[in-house]
């Protein structure tokens, strides 16, 4: 089943048990899924692009939450934290930092990177392994401390 079956079923489950936050948030998710397939004109997109689509509404939602919060809009910073948690349900897990550092280890080896000029080539290699696993911000912060060491 592919990824975007099975939030089209949750959001059939959502419907019928009347969670009206919970459809909501779906709804968002698949109105964002297909406005990409209609913007790069395809018919449907793959789990990965999947996954890109739903890291990125997470990315929005944690800013505006931030920034709810610092208006002191306390309940409008709560919804966006529970469609963090209704669309995060279908990220996969996140690596632990050992384990990013463990893929960057095997990056810098299969790239030959060794300096911070060469981390474009690291993180080539590095951008498909981890996807949806870990926040590719941190990845860089990581990668960066390692290759100026």
């Amino acid at each position: 089943m592919s990824l975007r079956s099975r939030i089209q079923d949750d959001m059939k489950a959502a419907l019928r048990a009347k969670e009206s936050a919970r459809l909501a948030a779906i709804r968002l998710l698949l109105a964002a899924i297909k406005q990409r397939e209609v913007d790069e004109r395809i018919a449907e997109l793959d789990d990965q692009a999947v996954l890109a689509t739903i890291e990125k509404l997470v990315k929005q939602r944690r800013d505006a939450a931030a920034q709810y919060e610092a208006a002191g809009r306390a309940e409008l910073a709560a919804a966006e934290r529970f469609e963090i948690e209704v669309l995060s349900a279908y990220l996969p897990a996140r690596l632990t930092e050992a384990e990013i550092t463990a893929e960057i280890d095997a990056a810098l080896a299969a790239s030959g990177a060794s300096t911070a000029a060469d981390m474009g080539r690291a993180m080539a290699v590095l951008k498909p392994r981890l996807a949806g696993k870990a926040d590719m911000g941190e990845v860089s912060r990581l990668l960066r401390a390692r290759l100026s060491a």
